[in-house]
């Protein structure tokens, strides 16, 4: 990857970093050309370049830019935060051959806090719980070599298993995959300095960590993967 590389711009940041402190759709509307000029724009760049690097490691995950971000309006009809607008950027990369936000994936999000970036499996349906549950059942050994792997955990040392105090029901207390089956999700993430956003090694920094994190989100999305095409093989 070159040094041109896209990247948010500075100008981008400081939009982003003056909507923290007038969260008001009033203010973003008068700058709403800004917004996509400095922001949107910058942003849709670098989610197609990430889309390049899939090409050589995850190609089924990439997807149109407009389809992989996510919008910058906030969903407030449940929320004590009313604010209408997020202060980041984000884009969701799932498999072409499940719906948008079904299944492991890859996330990546730049802002005045930082970048983050992340993959695994977020928030499943209790349906789609069930099936890696009992996959991983299976293939813990596995599971365990590529979660603990070396290169992995340097690039993405945050686990987020959003863990059972007991074993779920339906499995026995006792099961030698307890630590992986009590867990509710399987979500590697790191956070990196928000000067990584406007610099020409972002998309490196996001491709990088989506490759080391690839097989781990294809193991998980294997029980899926496989109900899909059962269910397209019953019409």
């Amino acid at each position: 990857m070159t040094a041109d590389m896209p990247h948010l711009s500075i100008a981008g940041m400081k939009f982003l970093t003056q909507l923290k402190k007038h969260n008001e759709r009033e203010w973003f509307n008068a700058r709403k050309a800004t917004f996509e000029a400095e922001v949107q724009a910058p942003w849709l760049d670098v989610i197609e370049a990430v889309n390049v690097a899939f090409a050589g490691f995850a190609p089924d995950y990439a997807k149109p830019a407009r389809k992989v971000a996510m919008r910058i309006y906030r969903d407030i009809r449940f929320s004590p935060n009313k604010n209408p607008y997020k202060t980041n950027v984000a884009a969701w990369w799932s498999t072409t051959t499940v719906e948008r936000t079904s299944g492991g994936g890859f996330y990546a999000q730049a802002g005045p806090d930082g970048v983050v970036v992340a993959a695994g499996v977020y928030q499943p349906t209790p349906a789609q719980l069930l099936a890696i549950r009992r996959y991983l059942q299976e293939h813990h050994a596995e599971f365990r070599e590529l979660l603990e792997g070396r290169a992995l955990r340097k690039l993405m040392p945050d686990f987020d298993g959003n863990s059972l105090k007991r074993m779920p029901k339906g499995f026995a207390a006792d099961d030698v995959a307890g630590d992986v089956l009590m867990q509710r999700q399987w979500a590697l993430s790191v956070r990196l300095p928000a000067e990584v956003a406007t610099g020409a090694g972002l998309v490196r920094e996001i491709a990088s960590r989506f490759k080391a994190a690839a097989p781990l989100v294809e193991m998980l999305n294997t029980p899926l993967l496989a109900a899909v095409t059962v269910r397209k093989s019953m019409f």
